[in-house]
């Protein structure tokens, strides 16, 4: 089953990025992600090839007018009709959406397709936000000069969700925020630098003692770098205690080093 993205963009070329290298690309490659790029540009008769005007009341800047995005979002519609694919989610990327998270990722990649509407200068018109756009998503608390690099961190951060898209499909169990924990921290060749060992734990080949550090190195990220996700995370017995000895034993360290 191929998982598809049509995206709406003023700027298609961005999203070489995400086909060209990486695996993600392979995924594109292997038929299991299809990404689609439709420009409003394509949908509208003028000369100029207008998609903009300015924004009644007054004020700066320019807001994408609602006629060519709906032209181009009907005519998804009717590809999707005339290749039989169910219905079809609209996200409009957006600084005032929902923020996009690992629980809202995972939810859209139960999705066989979605339709993103990257918007560009000041917004899009909100008649079609009301109209046709089924969910406003924010990546955080700033603003790009489009939705196109918002789009795309939606495309990758799902496809990895999708099985059979990463080498492993167990891969994505490891990354951070997959169950409520940053991940552990990650350690190479060599065994020491400059001083600096490798924990030993890991080179000890004891796998449950390796898998043990590895949840009380996650449960120290985490308090340490994110605290606010272990509020929202019900710990068990066995992770409350893991943690308190985890912080005890940093806080030991600290006084040794001190």
């Amino acid at each position: 089953m191929t998982t598809s993205f049509d995206v709406i963009t003023l700027m298609p070329q961005m999203f070489n990025a995400l086909t060209i290298d990486g695996v993600i690309s392979r995924a594109f490659e292997n038929k299991l992600l299809e990404l689609n790029l439709w420009n409003p540009r394509d949908f509208v008769d003028d000369i100029h090839q207008s998609v903009d005007d300015r924004p009644f009341g007054g004020g700066p800047g320019m807001v994408m007018m609602i006629d060519p995005i709906l032209k181009a979002l009907n005519k998804i519609k009717i590809n999707h009709q005339d290749k039989d694919l169910g219905s079809s989610k609209v996200i409009y990327l957006s600084p005032k959406g929902n923020r996009f998270d690992h629980k809202k990722a995972l939810e859209l990649s139960n999705q066989d397709n979605l339709i993103l509407i990257c918007g560009r200068y000041e917004g899009i018109d909100q008649r079609f936000i009301d109209g046709w756009v089924d969910e406003e998503i924010s990546v955080g608390d700033y603003v790009t000069s489009g939705g196109e690099l918002p789009a795309m961190i939606l495309v990758d951060a799902i496809s990895r969700l999708i099985p059979g898209v990463l080498n492993k499909n167990d891969s994505y169990i490891q990354d951070s925020f997959y169950d409520g924990l940053l991940d552990h921290t990650q350690y190479t060749r060599s065994e020491e630098f400059k001083d600096l060992k490798v924990p030993d734990v890991l080179l000890s080949g004891d796998h449950k003692k390796i898998a043990m550090w590895r949840l009380k190195n996650s449960l120290y990220e985490t308090f340490k770098k994110r605290p606010d996700l272990l509020k929202d995370r019900e710990l068990t017995t066995e992770e409350s205690r893991l943690l308190q000895e985890v912080i005890r034993e940093q806080e030991h360290d600290s006084k040794k080093r001190k």
